[in-house]
């Protein structure tokens, strides 16, 4: 590939990035709609017990609505694909993927201890574990697609 696609393709992907962390903030910090109220009407809320979360959604998955399941559940891996798959595109230093399952996990330590702290959620050792996922299922769908294409560009 030429170093002017090469050089194209990571401004895409670092334009994307950003669009993707303004949305990434939005929607964890700032949307009402998620349940984000301010942070005097409510204390701090937590969850240090792994799986306690997701069992919990997954057995009561028919008096909270299995929608709400879903979305606790995969929302959180689905919220972090765009991470693991959109960081090896941007640098060519990320294309470990150890690096950027690391980098996944550090991104969603972030959130959750502000979350917590700015009381805007609830810290989950469980949306670790899943944004963690999320970001390592990225990179694989990443190093896919990558395959793909080198295997399609090189019989050219």
């Amino acid at each position: 590939m030429r170093t002017a696609t090469k050089s194209a393709i990571r401004l895409f992907g670092r334009i994307v990035f950003l669009i993707y962390i303004l949305a990434l903030v939005y929607f964890l910090f700032l949307s009402e709609e998620y349940g984000r109220r301010a942070m005097q009407t409510q204390g701090y809320r937590y969850n240090l017990i792994l799986f306690k979360e997701i069992r919990r959604f997954w057995v009561y998955r028919d008096k909270v609505g299995m929608l709400s399941a879903f979305l606790n559940i995969s929302g959180n891996v689905i919220g972090f694909l765009p991470f693991g798959f959109i960081l090896p595109v941007m640098h060519q230093r990320l294309k470990r993927f150890s690096l950027v399952t690391l980098l996944g996990f550090t991104l969603s330590l972030i959130v959750e201890t502000l979350q917590l702290v700015f009381k805007v959620g609830c810290f989950d050792v469980d949306d670790l574990l899943l944004n963690t996922a999320g970001a390592a299922l990225g990179y694989l769908i990443f190093a896919v697609c990558n395959r793909i294409r080198r295997v399609i560009f090189e019989k050219i």
